[in-house]
């Protein structure tokens, strides 16, 4: 019970200004530049997500059977539908989402993806990069994310001369 209060506070206690002051103007923009450089080696769409905490909805579902890292999964790939990264005309969009409270990242693939890369390699990506979040070396650990991903689109959805590159998503990640 205690240890649920605490998480609970916790995600009371950080909001939107905790975001912009972990992730300020100058490296969101970095951030904006490496999606778009990556962007322009595959056919892939990669959206970044960084939130300072879960909605309370999530967090009344705090329990043995929803631990924190259920819910935060959860989160992540809600964020991956609003976010529609799931509406490349691939199938092959990836959402690299980070929650401060907790330090944790998800990565989120679309369809078309994850016919390519199964459960243990994302599992092996995000133990690599979890270090960098624990850390608080968050663009590290982002660019990292970027960057692994990255290989991985290139490698199955490499960019061809005749397709060309097609933006669909915003490059810019989304602070909340």
């Amino acid at each position: 019970m205690m240890n649920k209060l605490k998480v609970v506070i916790k995600h009371l206690w950080l909001d939107a200004s905790d975001t912009r002051r972990a992730i300020p103007p100058d490296m969101l923009q970095r951030l904006a530049q490496r999606v778009a450089a990556s962007e322009q080696r595959h056919s892939g769409q990669v959206r970044i997500c960084v939130e300072a905490s879960l909605p309370t909805s999530y967090l009344w579902r705090l329990n043995r059977q929803h631990p924190i890292s259920a819910l935060t999964r959860q989160r992540a790939v809600t964020m991956f539908g609003k976010l529609r990264v799931w509406d490349t005309e691939h199938n092959n969009g990836v959402l690299i989402y980070l929650l401060l409270a907790e330090h944790a990242i998800e990565i989120v693939a679309d369809r078309g993806v994850a016919r390519h890369v199964g459960p243990p390699q994302w599992q092996a990506m995000l133990a690599r990069m979890g270090q960098a979040f624990r850390e608080k070396r968050y663009e590290d650990g982002l660019t990292q994310a970027l960057e692994e991903v990255s290989a991985l689109l290139v490698q199955h959805f490499p960019l061809t001369a005749e397709a060309g590159h097609r933006n669909e998503l915003p490059d810019q990640p989304l602070l909340q």
